[in-house]
């Protein structure tokens, strides 16, 4: 395996920033449904698997690709890999869906696939993240899990 970088030059975006909550969202009596950018503060910190980045400052996730359905219990997220041939996007888009399932209730669906246009493989990618045995059968690996964890991890920004 090479340690050459597939993408050794990526555009660097500007991080959004913290979020102000409201009283009525640190009340845990009052119900506060699940919003778009609840789930992009839990995503935009998930680190690149090949650069010292977070997704969100290379624009693999944004706000504008996630899509919720509080009552109907279910969560979309599409993410853009920065290349159209980037070997990492299975495993960026696994750990998008394990930070997703570790972070919201069991009642949600969660739906990763990758922003249509964008990769050349597509097709086999959302196949892959979309078929519940592939990516139980991935989290059983544990060197893939480890990697996973890796990406998942607090970072000092």
């Amino acid at each position: 395996m090479s340690n050459r970088l597939e993408n050794a030059n990526p555009v660097i975006f500007q991080r959004s920033g913290e979020r102000l909550l409201t009283a009525s969202e640190e009340d845990e009596d009052v119900h506060d449904p699940i919003d778009e950018r609840e789930i992009f503060d839990i995503l935009q910190s998930i680190n690149d698997p090949e650069h010292p980045l977070s997704l969100e400052e290379l624009n693999v996730v944004e706000q504008v690709r996630v899509k919720v359905d509080d009552p109907g219990n279910t969560v979309g997220i599409e993410f853009t890999p920065t290349i159209p041939h980037c070997s990492m996007a299975t495993l960026i888009g696994l750990s998008i869906k394990v930070k997703l399932l570790r972070s919201l209730p069991d009642r949600f669906k969660i739906d990763v696939h990758i922003t249509p246009g964008s990769h050349a493989s597509e097709d086999a990618v959302n196949k892959q993240l979309a078929d519940k045995e592939r990516v139980a059968a991935a989290l059983e690996n544990s060197s893939l899990l480890e990697v996973v964890n890796q990406c998942l991890s607090t970072r000092n920004i």
